[in-house]
């Protein structure tokens, strides 16, 4: 009787901590949105101000470094107000103002700036003080809101200085959002130009797929052609014409962490060349993945030339598989990727239209594999081992 009053104790307290932790880290969250925010529209602010003097040139060369100095002189421990941060705020600024719905510039009134969460709005009252206000977003329906206010100043210059395009960077705002990307797994999401390729992958999702949520976010997720920098065949000690599927595996599963952020986050590495015996038959898969996000085993088949209509059948083969003998309660059909180096986007949507597990097809390229403009004005190959050599 005692065990079980020491039990029931035990479980109350595990239940009631629980329920706390849950509060806390949520208010927890809460408070950190509203102080990122709250910065945000002090920036803003801020950028307007530097925008309205120097634009109009009020100010004079090294008025902004000037700025900088005094503004820690006069506040000791004063942290994001060195010249080069007060010239992104103003760049914050100037990017973003045409989304005001009042364009007017300065008041020295109390303004409310909106915090949106998921499903509630409450007001921060933020002071003004003659050159802050609040982004006014009314007019633009689509704009991504809560991601916008969401990530933090870091994120946005990252995103304004590396991309130019309006669409792209709400693309990247959203995305940053969604994934939780910190600054440089950012930059280099862009510097991979993930916008200009997302959703461009040949596929049969939308058919295979019957949410059209994941569907589509299967389709976002994966790029037509992918860029594997990290994977030199030669460094590997291959000639062009030795390279095979191996030569690019053993580079991928060397460099694991790098492929993963290829493709983005959400996504474990189960193995390579993983084994499966059906009905006395061997099957050896590529590379095997777990993505979180979507709740589903990932193929990835590599091939080293064009793609053929057969690889879709063994692809097929695989998926089946993995479904029949290898998913869990809980898990969605599993979904593949031929990766290969060229193939007729036309042709492969075409010939996978009878394919009823979920696949695309994407291409690759590897740092061996210059540019031909850069390669005109190289040395050859044979020039520069004569050249080593001497």
């Amino acid at each position: 009787m005692i065990d079980n009053l020491e039990n029931n104790s035990t479980q109350q307290t595990v239940d009631a901590v629980n329920v706390l932790k849950t509060a806390i880290l949520q208010s927890q969250a809460r408070a950190a949105k509203a102080v990122n925010q709250e910065q945000l529209a002090l920036y803003y602010g801020v950028g307007r101000y530097i925008s309205a003097n120097t634009r109009n040139k009020n100010w004079g060369t090294g008025m902004i470094k000037a700025i900088s100095q005094r503004l820690r002189n006069e506040i000791p421990g004063l942290r994001g107000f060195g010249e080069t941060n007060l010239k992104n705020m103003r760049i914050f600024y100037e990017a973003w103002n045409n989304i005001e719905s009042n364009s007017s510039v300065v008041t020295d009134e109390l303004h409310i700036l909106p915090i949106v969460d998921a499903g509630e709005t409450t007001q921060l009252p933020v002071s003004d003080v003659d050159t802050i206000r609040q982004l006014q977003l009314t007019n633009l329906s689509n704009f991504p809101i809560v991601p916008f206010l969401s990530i933090s100043f870091t994120h946005h210059i990252t995103i304004l200085t590396k991309a130019k395009e309006w669409d792209e960077r709400l693309f990247y705002i959203q995305y940053a959002c969604d994934r939780k990307l910190n600054a440089d797994e950012l930059e280099a999401t862009i510097k991979k130009d993930l916008y200009h390729h997302q959703g461009e992958i040949p596929n049969n999702f939308l058919s295979t797929i019957p949410d059209y949520k994941q569907a589509y976010r299967a389709i976002q997720m994966f790029k037509d052609e992918y860029m594997l920098d990290f994977i030199n065949v030669e460094e590997l000690g291959m000639r062009d014409e030795d390279i095979d599927e191996k030569v690019i595996e053993q580079g991928i599963v060397h460099n694991i962490k790098n492929f993963i952020m290829t493709f983005g986050k959400g996504f474990t590495f189960n193995g390579s060349q993983v084994h499966y015996d059906k009905l006395g038959h061997d099957h050896w898969i590529d590379l095997l993945f777990y993505n979180r996000d979507l709740r589903r085993l990932v193929v990835f088949e590599l091939k080293k030339g064009k793609f053929k209509t057969a690889y879709l059948g063994q692809l097929s083969s695989y998926l089946r598989i993995l479904n029949d003998d290898d998913r869990r309660e809980g898990e969605e059909p599993p979904i593949g990727i031929i990766l290969c180096k060229s193939a007729d986007k036309a042709y492969v949507e075409y010939v996978m239209q009878d394919f009823r597990q979920p696949m695309g097809v994407a291409t690759y390229k590897t740092a061996d594999e210059m540019d031909a403009k850069l390669l005109e004005v190289l040395p050859s190959k044979e020039q520069l081992e004569k050249l080593l050599g001497d």
